[in-house]
């Protein structure tokens, strides 16, 4: 029998506004993943005429799947510098583990010409029935959500629940993660979601508005927490930060995903993308200060709603917490 180990290295590639993730399967006798290389004039991250770029291991997770292991890296140049297409060196030197963090990832299962699964007969009826809703008239895509969700959680990844959202087709999942190993997990939770849809010929779409009109968009809620603001908050504190956020307002949205004007704009639960606001339970303003943060002393979280679906967590980290730290 072999006594290689194979791991599945995925990374971001160069391509803009938002890169996309690649992958490919290293088999070895290694007892741990290697450093290794690959084309970067593929994937707009080098000129042909010097094109490879290295692949660092970050994180190593069990592969529900096949091959062993799966790999998330960081890309460096040749020389072994950070290449600019790397945007979690930059979070990984400003974020600790104290600093915790829960996506709400949403998305849409979608056939292969694109449409929404479930809208194979055109547009269905008017939204209301669909968010957490069941039945075959309400839902579409629940066992690959489902899939999905025990797969990350046997990889380690910390996905604490799944649903159906407001559109149909349209699903969200929640992952924690403490400092830079919660973009870690955001990542290769949606490339486990890509993989395991591929499975059943369905693809996903992370565009945060995929369909115009009387539809909710799909953001990528950021809620985070520093061990002050669990254990020693108060409303002065909260309100402070909130002050903070919103001064630099502009360069959130720049790193909070491409396309987000059509999804922020005062309707389907959020806030213009050129207001800021924040408030208690209002899931209209740009942040949320839950309940839950008030009823337990000013001991909590906040909800950072302005993220699009296809931002990048490495980004989201860097400005939030580089804003707080200064």
């Amino acid at each position: 029998m072999s006594e290689f180990k194979t791991y599945e290295y995925i990374w971001l590639d160069g391509f803009q506004p938002e890169p996309s993730m690649r992958s490919k399967i290293k088999a070895t006798d290694d007892d741990e993943p290697p450093e290794w290389s690959f084309d970067g004039s593929s994937t707009q991250q080098a000129e042909g005429g010097s094109s490879d770029c290295l692949l660092l291991p970050v994180q190593t997770y069990d592969n529900p799947t096949a091959p062993d292991h799966l790999v998330m890296c960081q890309v460096n140049a040749a020389d072994h510098s950070v290449h600019p297409s790397n945007t979690r060196a930059a979070a990984e030197a400003l974020v600790s583990d104290e600093w915790w963090f829960g996506f709400e990832q949403e998305y849409f299962f979608t056939n292969k010409d694109g449409s929404p699964l479930g809208w194979e007969e055109g547009e269905p009826r008017p939204q209301g029935d669909y968010y957490c809703g069941v039945g075959a008239d309400n839902v579409s895509g629940r066992e690959i959500s489902e899939v999905h969700l025990q797969a990350c959680l046997d990889a380690g990844i910390t996905l604490t629940g799944t649903n159906a959202e407001v559109a149909l087709g349209q699903w969200e999942y929640q992952c924690f993660g403490k400092g830079i190993k919660a973009a870690d997990d955001l990542w290769v939770s949606r490339y486990l979601l890509y993989k395991i849809a591929e499975e059943y010929g369905v693809g996903v779409n992370i565009h945060p508005k995929p369909k115009t009109g009387d539809w909710n968009g799909s953001g990528m809620h950021a809620n985070f927490s520093n061990e002050e603001m669990r254990t020693n908050g108060s409303e002065e504190l909260f309100n402070s930060i909130c002050d903070k956020l919103g001064k630099v307002h502009d360069e959130g949205i720049a790193a909070y995903g491409s396309d987000n004007d059509m999804r922020l704009t005062g309707l389907h639960e959020t806030q213009k993308i050129t207001e800021f606001s924040y408030g208690i339970s209002d899931r209209g303003a740009s942040i949320r200060i839950p309940v839950y943060t008030v009823e337990h002393d000013w001991n909590g979280y906040l909800e950072d709603r302005r993220p699009a679906s296809n931002a990048d967590p490495y980004k989201i980290l860097a400005h939030i917490v580089g804003t707080l730290t200064k």
